[in-house]
């Protein structure tokens, strides 16, 4: 891996480190959406909704379309925020996890690096 593909990659994972980041994300994967969509449908206000698009936007994962006085937002990325999306619900959280489903995932951890 070279020191420019990681420093991309950690954009895209730091833009995407935001409860509310993660929410447009998740909408956007849906289609197009106005802020004042949005606003409607997110616990926040449209400035804020704004704040999290520009830093979405400059990790490159959305892109908008002006509509008058309208900004629409889209993913400029879409197979990758949906992969993401899909990993994350692969995952479970370690506490919903039974000793013995931890237990067999540190003994075939322990076979791969054999």
């Amino acid at each position: 891996m070279h020191s420019e593909q990681s420093q991309n990659w950690a954009a895209i994972l730091k833009a995407l480190a935001h409860p509310t980041r993660l929410l447009i994300a998740a909408e956007l994967l849906q289609g197009t959406r106005c802020v004042t969509d949005m606003e409607d449908i997110l616990p926040v206000s449209q400035a804020n909704i704004s704040q999290h698009l520009a830093v979405l936007r400059h990790a490159g994962l959305v892109d908008f379309a002006q509509d008058g006085a309208l900004r629409c937002y889209y993913l400029s990325r879409p197979q990758l925020v949906a992969g993401f999306f899909d990993l994350l619900a692969q995952e479970r959280s370690p506490i919903h996890k039974t000793k013995e489903q931890i237990q067999r995932e540190k003994e075939l951890s322990a076979e791969v690096k054999e």
